[in-house]
């Protein structure tokens, strides 16, 4: 046998020689490009917009930590392994030290998503990808053709929920709302009542038009209808107080980049019980395997079961956002979740571009903590436009009164919204007004 595959490779070995010569010979097509001989630069600077935001130097350490493989113990632990419990919290350290013990960084990211969202399900994890791709696993897990999906629609992420819808093959229903305005319980009731959805889409946060949507009382309001409510909090979570479990909402997904102040690229999504048990007993897959939770679930090591490839993981991204979530878990307090609203509250009343605020005439509570008659934008509403480069920056004007959602975009004139997750609040005078601008400096 030795002796034959001996003979085999002699006389394979000139073939072979041929093909490295062949190839080698060939000339270039396309030329090394000149600016990819130079190191990158990019400039330091303020963020002021829906995000990215700044990132903290914790987090900027955590991307510069050294690549592990995606299934190596320290990403894809079932049990501990030495050193103290995976647990976010004080006692960490000042920064990341991922050499002292073994961690288990997917598990640690599941509880810091637990905590931000103040949830107990079982099915949390993250994303690997944007606030979209959340938002896609959302609706590829939870609707099946012919579906009924209420949609609201008040700038462009209801938008952007109906089109996903539609491309499902879902019966969408949008509720058409001018921006800069919220939804009622008497309008959502209206609505569930008339078009008797599975699945009611609300954004906390719309960074398109800068209103903040009230949610106490709307979880309960769908399971009256047995609906289930999925909630957009990517530009608001850790800017707002949201309480998943205790307001009933059954999809919670937010993004990586805006206040909780981790690079983009990854995204934190979580099932209660209901919305758990229409993915497990739907008739169809999902149309995305990528992004099929019952696969998730087992990566992220939601379904008890042991963990199985499914997909390459973003390691450095999970790095970062571990530090981020790490840095809100030591905050260990109430206020932490929200610690932004009642800064901005204030200041952010009367500018140009603000919202108006809610009022008995409108038929809406205002959201939850926040007196009647106070303003709706309380997570600080700034132009996306907003940059912190020299020179002098106007404030974004407001949209045309009735001018659509169709009008407003991230990047428009229209006010956006973002703040800074940071324990710092600066205050900087831009053409006359006082702004409130977070992020570490």
């Amino acid at each position: 046998m030795l002796r034959a595959l001996a003979r085999a490779s002699a006389a394979l070995g000139p073939r072979v020689a041929g093909w490295a010569r062949t190839m080698a010979s060939q000339q270039l097509l396309v030329a090394p490009p000149g600016a990819l001989l130079k190191p990158l630069s990019i400039p330091n600077r303020l963020l002021l917009g829906p995000g990215p935001s700044n990132l903290a130097p914790r987090v900027l350490v955590a991307g510069g930590l050294q690549m592990i493989g995606h299934m190596h113990k320290e990403m894809f632990q079932v049990g501990h392994v030495g050193g103290s419990s995976g647990s976010l919290g004080k006692g960490q350290g000042a920064g990341p030290d991922l050499h002292a013990r073994c961690p288990q960084i997917m598990d640690e990211i599941k509880q810091g998503i637990q905590y931000v969202f103040q949830t107990k399900n079982p099915l949390t994890l993250a994303v690997s990808g944007s606030g979209h791709c959340a938002l896609e696993a959302a609706l590829f897990n939870i609707l099946e053709p012919g579906d009924s999906f209420l949609v609201g629609v008040n700038g462009i992420w209801g938008q952007r929920a109906a089109d996903i819808g539609e491309r499902i093959g879902a019966r969408v229903h949008s509720m058409i709302k001018d921006p800069g305005n919220h939804y009622t319980l008497r309008e959502v009731e209206e609505g569930l009542s008339q078009h008797k959805p599975v699945l009611l889409f609300l954004t906390q946060g719309e960074s398109s038009s800068g209103v903040l949507q009230p949610l106490d009382g709307y979880g309960e309001l769908c399971h009256k209808y047995k609906c289930l409510l999925l909630v957009d909090s990517v530009a608001s979570l850790c800017g707002a107080p949201i309480y998943m479990d205790q307001q009933g909402i059954d999809i919670l997904y937010s993004g990586s980049q805006k206040v909780l102040n981790a690079p983009p690229g990854t995204s934190l999504i979580s099932f209660s019980d209901k919305a758990k048990n229409k993915i497990y007993t739907r008739k169809t897959k999902p149309v995305s395997f990528y992004l099929d939770m019952k696969w998730l679930a087992n990566i992220w090591g939601c379904d008890g079961k042991p963990r199985i490839y499914h997909h390459t993981t973003p390691v450095i991204s999970l790095y970062s956002l571990r530090e981020s979530l790490a840095l809100v878990a030591e905050r260990c307090s109430d206020q932490a979740l929200g610690v932004h609203d009642k800064r901005l509250l204030g200041p952010t009343q009367g500018l140009p571009g603000s919202l108006p605020a809610h009022s008995p005439e409108a038929g809406g509570a205002p959201p939850s903590g926040q007196p009647p008659g106070e303003a709706t934008c309380h997570v600080g509403w700034l132009g996306e436009q907003l940059e912190a480069a020299p020179g002098g920056h106007g404030l974004p004007a407001p949209a045309p009164a009735g001018a659509g959602p169709a009008a407003l975009c991230e990047g428009s004139s229209a006010p956006a919204a973002h703040c800074h997750h940071c324990g710092c609040t600066r205050w900087l005078r831009l053409e006359g007004h006082r702004q409130l601008c977070h992020g570490p400096f």
